[in-house]
């Protein structure tokens, strides 16, 4: 299996590596390629890289935009770059932002940026190796890095 991982340098925390870590830790018979960009507007080109040029079986993009909104303008751009990409490959590329806004303390921040990295890493896992694991925990209000909200 080939784990396409795409992170960026305007990031505040290393979540690519908590992300191999954890892939590492969890699953076997892994090919892991990383490639660093500037930030996330260049995150959908090089995932789509990665799946055509490195045939990766699935790639996980992970960013952390700023809190400003022009932030939030570019991480939108992103995020619909990277549901192109998938489209236009038929491959799954799994999402990870943190935005810095989302915690004040810095502390909290990085552990949130930890977290999710890790717990979008086992969802990668499932979504490889054991998709009726992942329909289990449908409609199960999971949330990635923060405490899950639960069924209704």
């Amino acid at each position: 299996m080939r784990i396409g991982i795409c992170d960026t340098t305007f990031a505040r925390f290393d979540m690519a590596s908590a992300a191999i870590d954890e892939l590492k830790k969890n699953a076997y018979d892994l090919k892991i390629i990383r490639e660093t960009v500037p930030g996330v507007k260049d995150l959908p080109v090089t995932a789509k890289i990665l799946i055509e040029e490195e045939n990766c079986d699935i790639v996980m993009a992970l960013g952390m935009p700023g809190p400003m909104e022009k932030d939030k303008m570019c991480a939108h751009e992103a995020s619909t770059g990277l549901i192109n990409a998938q489209l236009m490959t038929n491959t799954h590329i799994l999402e990870v932002f943190v935005h810095e806004d989302e915690e004040e303390d810095p502390v909290e921040l990085a552990k949130l940026a930890e977290n999710r990295a890790r717990e979008h890493a086992q969802n990668l896992i499932k979504m490889m190796y054991s998709r009726k694991a992942m329909r289990k925990e449908a409609g199960m209000g999971m949330r990635e890095g923060k405490e899950d909200a639960g069924p209704l």
